[in-house]
């Protein structure tokens, strides 16, 4: 017999009132964007050539737009582009769900290179500082899946298996949570210990490289306990979408921690 630990049943609105409701996935965002801004003015005292602080406040505001629009578009693009063909007033309700992180990373990526162009600020420690608050948000998000039910894992019987309400009688990974663990708390960390190196500090751009090439790994390792989106299915030998995205990120990654700028002897 399997032994299943109960789903914590959280209800996903934190307070309603009125057809005002705060929920917890809307809280994660908002606490991923204002402790991750607070770490990179922290960050910035410590790698020579960042933006200032009053650039920082300023470039939370764009950024907060580049990752909400990419990741809403990414996600219609990738995941569900018909459905949102035959049905385009659904593509604003954002309060129902369906965000690419993959997205959200090229929104950000366009942003920071047209914020950085405009003020003639270095793009690459500008990034660095992005990517390595990236993870707050990570897992604050993978967290608020885990509360809404949403994104479980495959069948399996291990011991900390769950039945998820909406994911049919089978015990499940609990993948949302193994996200959190990886793509959040360790990623921040491993990103953390990185930008004391020197390397580091003389070369802009490598902490935004080991944040691609960590991430891509990480999603890679996800994707094998995560059940692939059910319109997708997997693509081709269990390959999922979410690990074919995370390719050309290792690969970018690798190429950016080449090609970083060297200091000057």
């Amino acid at each position: 017999m399997t032994f299943v630990i109960p789903y914590p049943a959280i209800d996903p609105i934190i307070v309603q009132i009125g057809p005002f409701a705060l929920r917890w996935y809307a809280l994660a965002y908002i606490a991923g964007i204002l402790i991750g801004w607070r770490y990179m003015i922290a960050l910035a005292r410590r790698l020579p050539g960042s933006p200032d602080a009053v650039a920082i406040d300023d470039f939370i505001a764009w950024a907060t737009l580049g990752v909400v629009l990419g990741g809403r578009i990414g996600y219609i693009l990738f995941y569900k582009p018909g459905y949102y063909l035959a049905n385009p007033i659904e593509v604003f309700y954002v309060w129902q769900g369906g965000m690419s992180f993959h997205g959200g990373v090229l929104g950000v990526v366009v942003t920071v290179l047209w914020f950085a162009n405009r003020r003639k600020l270095s793009v690459l420690r500008l990034g660095d500082l992005v990517t390595a608050a990236v993870p707050i948000g990570l897992f604050f998000g993978r967290i608020a899946n885990f509360i809404n039910g949403e994104l479980w894992g495959r069948p399996t019987d291990v011991p900390w298996a769950m039945v998820f309400p909406r994911a049919g009688p089978l015990p499940r990974h609990p993948s949302q949570i193994y996200e959190a663990l990886l793509e959040g708390a360790l990623l921040f960390f491993l990103l953390y210990a990185a930008s004391r190196l020197k390397v580091v500090g003389e070369r802009p751009g490598v902490l935004a490289g080991i944040f691609l090439v960590l991430y891509g790994v990480f999603r890679v390792i996800g994707e094998l306990f995560r059940e692939p989106d059910v319109q997708l299915g997997f693509l081709f030998d269990h390959v999922t979408m979410g690990q074919i995205l995370s390719l050309p990120m290792i690969a970018a990654g690798v190429a950016l921690i080449a090609w970083a700028p060297r200091p000057r002897r």
